[in-house]
């Protein structure tokens, strides 16, 4: 069972869940959600991690569905919310980390190591933008929706009826299998929040695919253990997008996971968990 946090970071707090041994020896997992999910989408992956004795973090990043708001001056770039991940790391004094991302999180851990690696010792990365899909179809089109404060929180309300929020207009294609009070609590605070909302819209409006594009060009200069842990059914980050990633990493290892889609934590947890628990006992870089 995950306890509940919250720690103060210079561009505002952040809630976050930790599961597993406070004196684990294994290295820490801190876990990186995609825009309009939070913390919970780990849940059962960590559960499992602390079966196996390794500690887990998973906050909720400054993404819509996060609870506390950044402070006024806060960069809500992608670089800027990479910034904010290495500041929840320093903050905790996590090092060796082996850094979890999925969906627009794969996007932010790839910023991270562009900006500062230092405490990162390995990666797995599930579906996630990569390049200049940042982020695919429908989803490209999707957010253009949601840019705009007003146009966000018009958007988002018809989505409180499961049936629209559970449809490819809504996080239908990202899992086989949605828990409906789950997905409602991701979209509430964006609803309900004007200050969540503009950290999401100022998120949204700062994307830019040839940035990413640009970090790809020196992936290649981490020298950690990197694993692509992929789910095959997924019809926006394909198959063929993550068999391109892995070519970007000096030492990437491709894994492909049957019938998940892009939540391959919510599609398949024991596939996923007992890959990440392979790839944190790895060596770190030298």
């Amino acid at each position: 069972m995950a306890e509940m946090a919250t720690i103060e970071l210079p561009q505002g707090a952040v809630g976050y869940r930790i599961a597993g041994p406070d004196d684990a020896t294994a290295s820490p997992v801190v876990f990186v959600h995609g825009f309009l999910v939070d913390g919970s989408v780990w849940s059962g992956v960590a559960d499992l991690l602390a079966d196996q004795g390794i500690r887990s973090y998973a906050p909720d990043w400054p993404l819509g569905a996060h609870r506390h708001a950044l402070a006024a001056d806060a960069d809500r770039s992608p670089r800027g919310v990479a910034s904010h991940i290495l500041a929840f790391l320093e903050a905790l004094d996590l090092n060796d980390v082996t850094l979890v991302g999925n969906d627009t999180g794969g996007a932010l851990i790839q910023f991270v190591l562009d900006t500062d690696p230092g405490r990162v010792g390995r990666i797995v990365l599930t579906n996630c933008d990569a390049f200049d899909t940042f982020p695919p179809f429908p989803f490209n089109v999707v957010f253009g929706l949601l840019r705009g404060e007003h146009r966000m929180r018009f958007s988002l309300t018809p989505m409180r009826v499961r049936a629209l929020r559970h449809s490819p207009l809504g996080f239908g294609l990202l899992a086989n299998d949605l828990d409906p009070v789950q997905s409602a609590a991701w979209i509430e605070p964006s609803l309900t929040d004007p200050d969540i909302r503009r950290d999401a819209v100022r998120f949204l409006e700062a994307v830019r695919p040839k940035d990413l594009l640009d970090v790809a060009s020196r992936l290649d200069t981490f020298e950690g253990p990197v694993r692509l842990v992929w789910g095959m059914a997924d019809r926006s980050f394909k198959p063929a997008l993550g068999r391109r990633l892995q070519q970007s990493f000096s030492q990437a290892e491709f894994v492909e996971v049957p019938d998940a889609r892009t939540f391959v934590q919510l599609d398949s947890p024991a596939a996923l968990a007992e890959q990440i628990v392979e790839v944190d006992s790895a060596a770190p870089p030298a």
